[in-house]
């Protein structure tokens, strides 16, 4: 009772020193409040109630944007696929309704996308015969495989495993996709018939064949490329693949150009996809079973991080969880609907934002768009020329290069410009699964590395801040003579223990006086294994040997009881741990250190 009467009467001493409160028995973190159920399951349920004809107009306007500037991406990548343009529509059709239901974006638009097709006709070309019934069946199998991926992942509480994709992999990973996707479209752009699936193996075959070059298939790829450069360079803003499709439509029909030897769509059965349930093989299913991780983990890097870089903009919130759930539902429809595996459309996705959506309505309206098309506008596609949608593909390709990026990696480290130089490589010479594996290996390896060499500094005491710092940032700073202060700012464990101990000792060699004191801050340490534990005890013999006395400041309260049970504090001296680096030094004295040596 007394302990809580004195509680009491400090809360009301400090309410008198201008409002300052405590927190008492109260926990410093708490769980946010949650939202209701309803909301966290359909996200868009929480928009409706106030949705208001505003909103409505520029949802219809984004969405009809949104839908002709993606429906000629999707043609091409069901192509890229191995499959026909038309499961392009049904990728895009019911997948990205599932999306717009329970997605935590506001803004993210799903769908076809490159580096996800690439990887989907490198799992199934290699089973089937691209446009076939097969590869359909194949590729909407391996879509519910990625769905079960990714609800298998939210079971698990998996999001933060899109974390473990480092910028310069990512970065790599991108590039290496954009030259692949250039590489396949050679063939189309030249009227050739390739049938190497790796990347380099196409190149070569391309070479080989110069000599069968469709003139007419040339002409019409370059007149593509052309217009397609032209918008995206002078006027972005106009949908340039929209353009192009519907020009080269109307001139194929115009001047036969099938009848010239220029490859075109051909038919494209009209209506809406029916619902099927693929049942391939077992072999075949067991086959795909890496692929469907592989695209798991590019899809939902890539989306996590499109969906996180918009909401930013916007300060709102994206939730990884509802993503899993979100990316999970609309791969299963995709392999209900005779689709194929989806990713996040960043192109659409910045159309999106620019035309300052607020909700996923607009989704709703690009979705009835594409029902319109699929039900009384398939005719006139099938007199697309192929080398259009080949253009596309390389013009998307190209459009993925970002040299500014890599100059940035430079700027920053040029170790990471290595790591994303080295996956762009493996995308390119092993392929886009085999470079999945190495593009997770490099983060690991990126991350010990990073842990490996922490961040540590020498200390001086920088009189206009009023606190110890790094000298090699204030080279003013006041340093006690016989006295170093190390500070390392990270963990001590197994990858660094080793390469702590020789920085203590190259500090220690550097220091401007002989070295009886050497203070260890250990504010910046946040845990320390039994390696580093047997490491500091080492340590603290050899500078007792070299007649230098180890003391450590600032250790975190939680692990004295580790220190004391590792036998670190014995090692050390229970009496040379202090609260502050200042305390630290001041305990120095020459005199006493002296006596201990001689003793």
């Amino acid at each position: 009772m007394a302990r809580d009467g004195d509680k009491e009467q400090g809360a009301n001493a400090a309410s008198e020193r201008g409002g300052a409160t405590a927190y008492g028995d109260r926990a410093p973190f708490r769980p946010a409040r949650a939202e209701p159920l309803l909301t966290r399951a359909l996200p868009l349920s929480a928009d409706l109630p106030r949705y208001r004809l505003p909103s409505a107009r520029r949802d219809l306007i984004a969405g009809l944007t949104v839908a002709t500037v993606g429906i000629p991406s999707a043609m091409a990548y069901g192509e890229l696929a191995g499959l026909s343009p038309v499961n392009g529509f049904y990728a895009l059709l019911v997948p990205s309704l599932a999306y717009v239901l329970l997605g935590s974006s506001r803004v993210l638009v799903v769908g076809p996308e490159g580096s996800v097709s690439t990887v989907v006709a490198a799992a199934v070309l290699p089973l089937a015969v691209a446009g076939s019934a097969n590869a359909v069946e194949l590729a909407s199998m391996l879509a519910l495989l990625v769905g079960a991926c990714f609800l298998l992942a939210r079971l698990l509480r998996l999001g933060w495993l899109a974390d473990y994709f480092s910028r310069p992999v990512l970065i790599g990973y991108i590039h290496g996709v954009a030259i692949v996707l250039v590489i396949g479209q050679i063939g189309k752009l030249l009227g050739l018939s390739i049938s190497a699936r790796d990347p380099l193996d196409r190149l070569a075959e391309n070479v080989r064949e110069l000599s069968a070059v469709s003139g007419a298939t040339v002409a019409v790829g370059a007149v593509a490329l052309a217009v397609l450069f032209t918008f995206r360079f002078f006027v972005p803003r106009v949908p340039g693949a929209l353009v192009v499709v519907v020009g080269a439509i109307g001139v194929s029909w115009a001047l036969d150009l099938a009848g010239h030897g220029v490859a075109v769509v051909g038919l494209i059965p009209s209506g809406l996809p029916r619902p099927t349930l693929p049942r391939p093989g077992f072999d075949d299913v067991a086959q795909l079973a890496p692929a469907a991780l592989g695209v798991f983990l590019v899809s939902f890097a890539d989306e996590i991080l499109t969906a996180r870089s918009f909401a930013g903009r916007r300060h709102e919130p994206v939730r990884a969880s509802q993503e899993l759930l979100a990316m999970g539902a609309a791969n299963a429809a995709a392999g209900f609907t005779q689709g194929f595996s989806i990713g996040a459309a960043g192109s659409r996705t910045a159309v999106n934002d620019s035309l300052a959506v607020r909700t996923q309505i607009s989704g709703v309206f690009a979705a009835g768009t594409i029902v319109c098309i699929l039900l009384f506008l398939t005719g006139p596609v099938q007199y697309l020329p192929t080398a259009v949608l080949g253009a596309i593909i390389v013009s998307a390709g190209v459009g993925l290069v970002d040299v500014a990026a890599w100059r940035t990696l430079a700027q920053i480290d040029r170790v990471e410009v290595a790591i994303a130089g080295v996956t762009t490589s493996c995308v390119v010479i092993f392929g886009v699964l085999q470079a999945i594996i190495v593009a997770v290996g490099l983060s690991v390896i990126d991350t010990v590395r990073r842990s490996a060499t922490p961040y540590d500094a020498v200390l001086g005491f920088v009189d206009k801040l009023g606190r110890y710092a790094d000298v090699s940032l204030h080279p003013s700073a006041r340093i006690t003579p016989g006295v170093v202060v190390y500070r390392l700012d990270d963990r001590l464990f197994f990858a660094n223990a080793n390469y702590v101990r020789g920085r203590i000792q190259e500090a220690i060699v550097a220091a401007p006086t002989e070295t009886d004191w050497l203070v260890f801050d250990a504010e910046s340490t946040t845990h320390v294994d039994s390696t580093g534990m047997e490491m500091l005890v080492d340590l603290a013999e050899e500078l007792r040997r070299a007649r230098i006395t180890l003391v450590v400041a600032r250790l975190r309260h939680r692990m004295l009881d580790e220190f004391e049970l590792a036998g670190v504090t014995a090692a050390i001296g229970a009496d040379r741990f202090y609260p502050s680096v200042e305390g630290a030094v001041e305990a120095y004295d020459p005199a006493a250190v002296d006596g201990e040596v001689a003793g």
